[in-house]
């Protein structure tokens, strides 16, 4: 088992090899280390869905990109695979973390509708204080 990670050093008791994105830096940091992955020929890989964004692009781009069976784990240590048949798990996931699941489904929606007319009144007033400054200065 082996582990790509964005935290120094490595796990207590780990005994696999540990890859840091962090030494994969620059223009071509990904392709690195990609081309250090695609040596190993995984035939599974999760995927830690923790309530933190961590390591957000480089774990979709790695789950795209292996042709291993992937699994989603998240913070209680339950899993599921990622393909056509949990689907329905995947999209219950997603609800639940962007808030739009349960209870919560209401508050979140009303805040999405209010968004753009909250947006456009904040730019209306900051508009009007920097225009009426600019006036007075005249």
């Amino acid at each position: 088992m082996d582990l790509v990670t964005c935290y120094a050093g490595e796990p207590d008791g780990f005994r696999g090899r540990v890859f840091n994105v962090n030494d994969y830096g620059g223009a071509t940091g990904r392709d690195a280390l990609w081309a250090d992955l695609v040596q190993r020929n995984y035939s599974a890989g999760g995927v830690v869905c923790a309530a933190v964004p961590i390591m957000t692009k480089w774990k979709w781009w790695l789950a795209y990109k292996a042709p291993a069976k992937i699994f989603i784990i998240n913070e209680n240590a339950d899993y599921f695979w990622l393909d056509r048949a949990h689907l329905s798990q995947l999209r219950r996931f997603a609800m639940h973390r962007l808030g739009i699941s349960g209870s919560a489904a209401v508050p979140s929606l009303v805040r999405l509708i209010f968004f753009p007319i909250t947006l456009a009144y904040l730019l209306l007033y900051a508009g009007t204080v920097h225009l009426r400054r600019k006036l007075r200065q005249i």
